[in-house]
């Protein structure tokens, strides 16, 4: 599917489009439930997963592929961004970045020196508390040569020194408070409370009065950060975004159960979420999840009205599309293979099948043998491992 994204592109002279793949759950359902409740049982604790969550869970893998893209690619292909963007930027770092592939503060910093945000102002509060440091520290040395310390036992230089440092202490109070709250809100994230706050800390107050921050568990304040996510994207050069989400059964949470899966996914079905401007999904989901649809209330159908969404009840693939799907699929799993062997392999393992059945049927043990026999003779591609043969059909859109 990203390969036919990016041909897309390619063949029209289109801007590409960032694609996001959200098909690993284990991550934010396992940071989850070790927040709302490690030890409850699971379907009551998924029964408190929301909407934000699942923004807080794209969001994450959005920002962290962006700035992934934007430390890997060279400086001079950088693109341009104005103040405000490379603050936008930065300040989504700071939240919903969650490479572990280096340390944050080090990532972070690259970050901002690649785009272009350094903001010196952001440092003044610490740089009043060390100026002020090197002062006493100066006039104690020189007191001390001298041997006039009398007026160390004055209380003023002391309160001059800690009036010194109040700015700076005041800021790092409110980013920590700040940096809380967004910690608590952010179940789903692997953010935390010290990351977070260095990283407020070190924008200036001006950067972030008025700004957007997931401090409280509800949705508003993520529309609002997908809004900047998206005008930073068209900055960088991408015509739109998409979200892919597929394999909701395979977390060890869920571990198929339809009702787990329905809680998940439940409430990612908002009329408001899925129709956002210039933000396109492709839910592939399994096919159990149809029934609870259908029996679904007026107020489930009034938010989620799936009549607006394109929904395709069941994927049913006719015999030639499966042939090209499981050809393919051959050849990518075949390795050191001429491109032409799919086909064949493909009719070999067809003809395989046939035979077993013949076998089962045969009359006679000699009969089984020979049918056994012709069926071995068909040379198959060598495999590679983790691909699959066929397509999963159980899937809804």
């Amino acid at each position: 599917m990203l390969r036919q994204y990016r041909a897309h592109a390619a063949a029209g002279g289109e801007p590409s489009t960032f694609v996001v793949l959200y098909d690993d759950f284990n991550p934010f359902l396992d940071r989850f439930v070790s927040r709302v409740g490690p030890s409850r049982p699971v379907e009551r604790v998924l029964s408190q997963w929301k909407l934000w969550d699942h923004m807080d869970a794209i969001l994450s893998l959005s920002v962290t592929q962006l700035v992934d893209r934007l430390l890997e690619m060279p400086a001079r292909d950088v693109p341009t961004l104005s103040a405000a963007q490379a603050r936008d930027l930065a300040l989504l770092a700071a939240c919903y970045d969650q490479s572990t592939a280096e340390p944050f503060p080090k990532r972070w910093r690259q970050l901002r020196q690649r785009i272009g945000y350094r903001r010196p102002a952001g440092l003044w509060p610490f740089s009043l508390g060390v100026v002020a440091t090197v002062v006493m520290a100066v006039a104690l040395i020189t007191s001390s040569l001298r041997g006039s310390l009398s007026w160390t036992t004055l209380a003023w230089p002391w309160l001059l020194l800690a009036a010194a440092w109040g700015p700076w202490l005041w800021r790092r109070l409110r980013s920590w408070w700040r940096a809380f709250r967004i910690a608590r809100s952010m179940r789903s994230g692997n953010r935390t409370v010290g990351q977070v706050t260095r990283a407020l800390a070190r924008m200036p107050e001006v950067d972030l009065a008025g700004q957007p921050l997931p401090l409280l568990p509800r949705s508003d304040d993520r529309y609002e950060l997908l809004a900047k996510l998206q005008a930073l994207l068209t900055a960088c050069g991408y015509g739109g975004m998409v979200v892919i989400v597929d394999r909701l059964d395979e977390p060890h949470l869920i571990n198929g159960s339809a009702e787990r899966m329905r809680q998940v996914i439940w409430p990612m079905l908002d009329n408001k979420f899925l129709k956002s401007p210039g933000l396109g999904f492709k839910l592939l989901l399994p096919i159990e999840l149809y029934g609870f649809i259908e029996r679904e209330d007026e107020a489930f159908n009034q938010r989620a009205r799936l009549d607006k969404q394109n929904l395709v009840p069941s994927l049913e693939w006719s015999g030639e599309t499966l042939y090209d799907i499981a050809s393919m699929r051959v050849q990518a799993a075949s390795v050191g293979e001429p491109s032409g062997n799919a086909g064949s392999a493909l009719r070999c393992l067809s003809r395989q099948a046939a035979a077993a059945r013949r076998a089962a049927d045969a009359a006679s043990p000699q009969a089984a043998l020979q049918v056994s026999v012709s069926a071995a003779r068909c040379p198959l591609p060598r495999p590679h491992l983790g691909a699959a043969l066929l397509p999963d059909s159980n899937r809804a859109v």
